[in-house]
């Protein structure tokens, strides 16, 4: 009994430190959850996975798979039915053009995502990336769609991965005119019922290098996005966050070696009332390391490993980013 109030008590210590690491931006390398695969059976299946979205409810979930290449960009979905997901379909809306990066609008009546298809259906080849939408009347209702955000959110520019606050306002990836260097996290405010100018975010988020992938909270608390190839970083693209207090952002600060890796670490986002954090990576875990007696099998085996390099889905709790 009193071996078993230890360890209870020794797991409540190390949560809480976690919980206070998370909080200050920062993760505990002993991490008792740790990082694992989200959704595996489903995910392995194909060749890269990008991204996720799920909904307000938790119903449905959506992602984007692509081809090796990445000639193939489509966003497929699975439902929560009875404790067990769906086969994957793809979405309607999807599998034509290159599509990717869903998002829920906070009631779950829109989804939005990110697309190269031409703004006409008179018209047949791709053109630059635009944020679009497709609505319904209820979560039972089919989609309607889809719809172009339009200006001043869209241009002649390529616009990435949408994220919404509930006041409305948009976070979302721009490499053209605007940026200060290649990739920036915009903004876009919402008021009186519509868009004004978007503007680049200020330098505690963005640099003449790359920031991307901006997932903010739904109170506008935080954010969290990707920055490349960042001086004393883990290596290739790492998760930061930054935290608005008085209505400044933070510089942002680099979520550490229990999240990131030498891989690229990307496309976050959070289930904000169960403090889960879910993102893509590519990092990898073959061993190859081999010898004479190692059979076919067992070289497919290590090649197919979850952890091989392709981009999967991962989740880890994460305390410190719960909101609600």
């Amino acid at each position: 009994m009193k071996k078993r109030l230890l360890k209870y008590a020794a797991v409540v210590l190390t949560m809480a430190t976690y919980a206070y690491a998370i909080t200050t931006g920062s993760f505990a390398k002993d991490n008792p959850a740790g990082v694992k695969p989200f959704i595996p059976e489903i995910v392995s299946q194909f060749p890269s996975v990008r991204d996720v979205a799920i909904s307000p409810d938790g119903s449905e979930t959506y992602f984007t798979i692509q081809s090796y290449g990445e000639e193939i960009s489509a966003i497929v979905f699975v439902k929560l039915e009875d404790g067990s997901y769906s086969k994957p379909r793809v979405a309607v809306f999807s599998g034509k053009f290159s599509d990717m990066e869903p998002c829920f609008s906070a009631d779950g009546l829109r989804l939005y995502f990110v697309s190269n298809r031409p703004l006409s259906d008179s018209l047949n080849g791709p053109k630059d990336y635009d944020i679009w939408y497709v609505e319904r009347r209820s979560t039972a209702a089919d989609w309607v769609g889809p719809f172009n955000m339009g200006a001043p959110v869209n241009s002649s520019d390529n616009e990435f991965y949408p994220s919404f606050g509930k006041s409305g306002n948009l976070y979302f990836t721009c490499d053209g005119k605007g940026s200060k260097g290649k990739d920036d996290i915009f903004f876009c405010a919402f008021r009186n019922g519509k868009y004004i100018e978007r503007v680049s975010m200020n330098d505690s988020i963005n640099s003449d290098g790359y920031e991307f992938n901006a997932f903010v909270a739904p109170d506008e608390s935080y954010l969290l996005y990707t920055c490349y190839n960042k001086k004393g970083d883990y290596g290739s693209g790492d998760l930061y966050i930054s935290r608005k207090k008085n209505g400044v952002w933070s510089k942002g600060v680099n979520s550490g070696p229990e999240i990131n890796t030498s891989k690229m670490e990307y496309c976050p986002f959070v289930d904000t009332k169960n403090g889960v954090l879910y993102f893509t990576s590519r990092r990898n875990s073959v061993n190859n390391t081999f010898d004479s007696q190692q059979t076919l099998d067992e070289l497919l085996h290590e090649m197919n490993r979850y952890e091989n390099g392709q981009s999967r889905l991962y989740q880890i709790n994460s305390p410190g980013l719960s909101i609600e």
